[in-house]
């Protein structure tokens, strides 16, 4: 999906939000190494599902995203941001290259992205969000930075059943019957299961942890990502067993309270 698609689409939801004071901004318009890989046929045509189209009353702001991202951390505090990437890590990757000194400002980097026991959802073992960029993962995982990974893992835990839809529809606001239809997209899609299971929450569980950390589990790791072999590009190595020379600085979800993260997104949904 093209930067300008994803950031109109963020611009949609942004007013559907009324967080319209949330600034959206464009960035990378490809991996940093690899040719794109599309995943369309999970988001629709536009992007969004099925959820109704319209121009946004606000655009884009201008500039670019990595600069965005180098300007905001070079003016800030030591250890003052966290960074939640929900997509393919280029844009970060993009920041930190240019100017390594940046990690300083980084409390931690929040992920949605890798998979180790569910397995992969675009590969026998690459989740797609690093499968689509893993020299950019590569990059932010090896930063030594201290990463929070929510992986096919634990977000497969949190089901959108039928009965969750339709209590965030039941809400009747904007934002919830928005919500309803995006997450109803996605569980009528073959590839999420049965629809009596639910499509998985993944990208809203970062920001829910977040907000209700008590929600989430997690092991201290050490994580590698594969860039070389064409079988498993984009596999996440993670690691449990600890070594003396090196620090493990990963945190990677194992375990989440799905009643707990609903009733997170239906109270700021209502």
């Amino acid at each position: 999906m093209s930067a300008s698609l994803t950031a109109r689409n963020a611009c949609i939801v942004r007013e559907i939000a009324d967080r319209e004071s949330v600034p959206v901004i464009a960035g990378c318009t490809r991996p940093l190494v690899r040719e794109p890989v599309e995943a369309g046929h999970f988001h629709g045509e536009s992007g969004l599902g099925s959820l109704p189209i319209f121009a946004p009353r606000c655009g884009p702001e201008p500039g670019h995203a990595v600069e965005f991202l180098i300007e905001t951390l070079r003016d800030a505090a030591p250890r003052e941001i966290t960074l939640v990437i929900t997509g393919p890590m280029t844009n970060v990757a993009a920041a930190l290259q240019s100017q390594p000194s940046i990690t300083a400002s980084i409390r931690q980097i929040v992920v949605m992205g890798g998979a180790r026991s569910e397995g992969g959802n675009i590969t026998a073992s690459a989740e797609y969000n690093v499968y689509a960029d893993p020299h950019a993962a590569k990059v932010v995982a090896d930063s030594g930075c201290p990463l929070v990974m929510f992986g096919l893992d634990v977000t497969h835990q949190v089901r959108a059943t039928p009965a969750r839809i339709a209590g965030l529809r039941a809400l009747g606001t904007r934002r919830a019957l928005a919500a309803a239809e995006l997450l109803q997209f996605s569980t009528d899609l073959p590839e999420n299961g049965p629809r009596e299971l639910g499509s998985p929450l993944h990208d809203p569980c970062p920001v829910a942890w977040l907000l209700a950390p008590e929600a989430f589990e997690f092991r201290s790791c050490y994580l590698d990502i594969e860039t070389q072999s064409r079988l498993t590009l984009g596999h996440t190595a993670v690691e449990f067993r600890a070594r003396p020379e090196r620090a493990m600085h990963v945190r990677w979800g194992v375990r989440a309270d799905a009643a707990r993260v609903f009733d997170l997104l239906a109270a700021r949904l209502a």
